[in-house]
């Protein structure tokens, strides 16, 4: 029988550490739009060796969160306006499809646990605590990724979700991003009720209403009742 490569197993762990950590770190500000990334500095600080650096940085800029000019530096990229939008309908509609696909596998604990997560966004919000609103906002999108069970909508959202959460940092610590917390509710309660159809529409709208990229919406009590304007 063949012997499995174990070695290939720990290398893809290390490559993930690498491009997690450094995804993290762009995201949230640490390594800033223009930062050279020094592949022997990264090795210290993430405690990886030069190849799964390597792999992470690839994958970093097939996902338009840093840039590299061959025989020269590989920087964080700037914020790019194109690049988000295009990433974001295809997050929006997988979010969308991921609510649609979740929403009949969703058990009485797991929407306790979005309500939950929506009030822990809601109070990041109000305290101002950008990091803690991100947190709790992907914890919530997450639930429905996970019960959706589509590996390749969980692989596209790692790739491009990212690009849009830098901007989301920029809504979150604006009044703007109290607009998403009625958008989930209302999700929330489509899920609850089994609308897959409604839940799948507002987790569309919260995704392309990111920080103005969409219209504003105006969400009234009923489940079908959403205009944008």
């Amino acid at each position: 029988m063949p012997i499995p490569d174990t070695s290939l197993a720990g290398r893809v762990l290390l490559r993930d550490r690498a491009f997690t950590a450094l995804r993290d770190a762009i995201v949230d500000g640490t390594l800033r739009p223009g930062e050279q990334l020094r592949e022997s500095e990264l090795e210290r600080w993430i405690g990886v060796s030069r190849t799964p650096i390597r792999e992470a940085l690839m994958r970093l800029e097939r996902s338009g969160l840093v840039v590299s000019k061959p025989g020269r530096s590989t920087r964080v990229s700037a914020l790019d306006d194109r690049a988000v939008r295009d990433a974001q309908p295809v997050v929006a509609a997988l979010h969308e499809l991921a609510v649609r696909l979740a929403t009949p596998a969703l058990t009485p604990a797991d929407i306790e646990a979005m309500r939950a997560g929506n009030a822990a966004f809601a109070a990041a919000l109000e305290r101002g605590d950008v990091t803690a609103a991100l947190a709790a906002d992907d914890a919530l999108h997450q639930i429905c990724v996970t019960a959706a069970s589509n590996t390749v909508v969980t692989e596209v959202l790692d790739q491009y979700a990212p690009l849009l959460r830098r901007v989301e940092r920029v809504r979150f610590s604006s009044a703007a991003g109290l607009g998403s917390v009625a958008l989930h509710d209302r999700m929330i309660d489509a899920c609850a009720a089994g609308d897959a159809a409604t839940a799948a529409a507002f987790a569309h709208m919260t995704w392309m209403t990111l920080a103005g990229t969409g219209p504003a919406p105006e969400v009234s009590g009923g489940h079908g009742l959403v205009r944008a304007r």
